[in-house]
């Protein structure tokens, strides 16, 4: 969720409501939605698609299901659901109630696939009993966003004011595809559960969701994130498969097109996501999903293919490093989760014609689907085209998305080998906001070895006035300079200038600094360089500091995150080698180069401090720790400085 306002431009014309006109209103919506679950290209079970599913795309689902089959069903207790406002704890609840779900996930995929009566039967019982511990569970919002506490003081789920969230989206949105392709046989083997799976579904996500307005993911108020469009694509989903009125249904799906209308009109004309790559997928992609999902229920009535969609599918070849390997911003992982719907990605680019996103998807398609991704998305990549396409990643030499102020350049184009450079301005008001203006990450072989260290397991500090405490999120842990000391502020006024934009030819970006530490913006600037020619990046510091140093220290630092082996060289020399990342985190790559730093002048003082990473979300990434360099230097009243890294291959 959003830490703080963003920016949106609220002059921009709604694309969805431009494009489609009437189409998009409840009135025609009736007519254009008749008939809609025939249209769909995810079938009921009566179909002969779900016969020829490929084994080995069932694999991991089938061994997974028969192990959990015939065991208690995850339960997540009113004890678990409290610890988010006694202790913080978010994990305690949430694990729970993803495993019930994931678990109700393969059990439907089963269901469908299985090729005897008797299996399938046993398989559907197991999809009966998930689905109906669903409807049972007295909350579908997850505690950490259920506002219970806030009002009341209480820490149970209040059954009279349900909270409509992403939790309560994603249930609706399971149950919905669960109905849609067993319907027919859950009311052969239990008649009344569909009725029951559409009476939780009116009274917990579609009454709230038409009946207030004060909803903060709906951007009503020009804050547009990435709730808005996983919220509405999973409404959407759920009304067309859980909703029988057709004038009730209509008025849901016109509701939900004009929420996600406000997303894509905040979206700028580069197709950047402020919140990074990671939730890209929950914001972006959810809402490609959305529109697909619109088009097929009515007939291409309303058609998805607009202008924004095609900078918005660019957005995650843009941000590869290499392999599993992304540029991560904000509270993002910097490697890919396993259970992203890369199929989803290849259908839109293949559209689209773009031929670098189409293979980027194609290179990154798992061969098995994960239930994680949610029930709707296996379904479709259960049926995504087979065989699957084969894909070289591109590995774009440049790119530059001048909204969010980001480059990324690699020394060879389609190639991981050498350098890869990528560097980060914006502001301090992003969505998900870490305090990282000015910052950069450097790759060696498609490996970061300079880096952010992203996402931390999320509590209540995670999105609450202690957030900044957290030491992920904080800019002295971010490859970023501290003049006199100090760590960047917190809004949108704390923000980088561009001085210089790069090309692709020169890929060199100049920002000033200055305004994130409450400066004038001039007074620090910042240079990032790629020589492609010499196999070199240089990250250029240059400062002139106001008089006071208060309330700051004597001295200006300047901060580089670096990943794998520290070792101390000469005066003004270092090596980084990959060495201690997880190596399932560098495919192929057990052991590759490492980087050679070297900084000038060679005389600053090296502090060094090692982060024992205690958190899983961290270590799995990154290892057991993450080294910080602190390069000190005393700075004398008003006096100039400049400062140089150069990173370079090892050979």
């Amino acid at each position: 969720m959003t830490t703080t306002t963003g920016h949106s431009d609220a002059a921009r014309p709604a694309p969805l409501i431009s494009a489609w006109c009437q189409a998009a209103t409840a009135a025609e919506l009736v007519t254009s939605l008749q008939g809609a679950t025939k249209r769909l290209s995810v079938p009921p079970a009566e179909a002969s698609a779900w016969s020829a599913v490929p084994a080995d795309a069932l694999r991991m689902i089938r061994e997974q299901a028969g192990t959990e089959r015939g065991t208690p069903w995850p339960q997540p207790l009113v004890s678990h659901y409290a610890r988010f406002f006694r202790d913080g704890n978010r994990a305690a609840y949430e694990s729970l109630v993803r495993a019930r779900q994931q678990r109700l996930t393969r059990a439907v995929v089963m269901a469908l696939t299985s090729a005897d009566r008797e299996a399938t039967d046993l398989w559907l019982d197991e999809s009966i009993d998930g689905a109906y511990l669903l409807c049972e569970q007295s909350s579908w919002s997850w505690a950490a966003h259920d506002d219970v506490y806030s009002r009341s003081g209480e820490v149970v789920p209040d059954l009279a004011r349900p909270f409509l969230d992403l939790g309560a989206g994603e249930v609706a949105a399971q149950l919905g595809w669960l109905d849609h392709v067993l319907g027919s046989e859950l009311d052969a083997r239990a008649p009344g559960l569909r009725r029951r799976l559409r009476d939780e579904a009116a009274a917990r996500v579609f009454q709230p969701f038409l009946e207030r307005l004060d909803w903060h993911w709906l951007g009503l108020d020009g804050d547009v994130h990435n709730w808005n469009p996983w919220i509405h694509s999973n409404l959407g989903a759920a009304a067309l498969f859980l909703v029988e009125d057709p004038h009730l249904q209509a008025r849901i799906m016109e509701r939900c097109i004009e929420g996600l209308d406000r997303f894509l009109a905040s979206i700028p004309v580069d197709g950047a996501i402020d919140e990074g790559f990671a939730y890209w997928w929950n914001g972006a992609g959810r809402a490609l999903e959305g529109l697909k999902l619109l088009e097929e229920a009515t007939g291409g009535a309303v058609d998805a293919g607009l202008p924004v969609v095609r900078e918005l599918v660019a957005f995650p070849h843009r941000m590869h490093i290499g392999g599993s390997w992304f540029l991560n911003v904000a509270d993002g992982p910097a490697r890919a989760a396993d259970a992203l719907p890369w199929d989803m990605l290849h259908g839109w680019a293949d559209r689209l014609g773009d031929q670098d996103a189409a293979n980027h998807a194609a290179s990154m398609l798992a061969r098995e689907p994960d239930a994680a991704a949610g029930l709707g998305r296996v379904l479709h990549s259960l049926l995504a085209t087979s065989p699957r396409p084969a894909g070289t990643p591109p590995l774009v030499s440049f790119s530059y998305l001048p909204s969010v102020e980001i480059m990324v350049a690699r020394q060879k184009a389609g190639s991981t080998e050498g350098l890869l450079l990528a560097a980060k301005g914006g502001h301090n008001g992003e969505h998900h906001n870490h305090q990282d203006v000015g910052s950069v990450v450097v790759a060696v072989d498609g490996v970061p070895l300079l880096v952010d260290a992203g996402q931390p397991t999320y509590t209540a500090k995670t999105f609450g006035p202690e957030r900044y405490g957290i030491r992920a999120m904080q800019s002295a842990w971010h490859s970023v300079p501290a003049p006199w000391g100090l760590e960047q502020g917190t809004g949108s006024e704390f923000t980088a200038q561009v001085l210089r934009q790069p090309t692709v030819h020169q890929p060199r970006l100049e920002l000033a600094l200055g305004a994130a530490y409450g400066l004038d913006p001039g007074q620090w600037v910042r240079t990032f360089d790629l020589d492609r020619n010499t196999g070199r990046v240089t990250i250029g510091d240059r400062w002139e500091l106001p008089e006071s140093a208060a309330p700051g220290t004597p001295d200006v630092d300047i901060t580089y995150l670096t990943a794998g082996t520290l070792r101390r060289g000469p005066d003004g020399a270092a090596t980084v080698h990959p060495a201690g990342i997880p190596t399932a985190a560098i495919p192929g790559k057990p052991s590759g180069r490492g980087a050679v730093l070297r900084w000038e002048p060679a005389t600053a003082v090296v502090l060094v401090d090692e982060w024992h990473l205690d958190d899983p979300l961290l270590a799995d990434i990154w290892g057991q720790s993450l080294t910080r360099l602190r390069f000190r230097m005393p700075a004398t009243t008003g006096a100039d400085g400049a400062f140089t890294l150069t990173v370079e291959a090892a050979s």
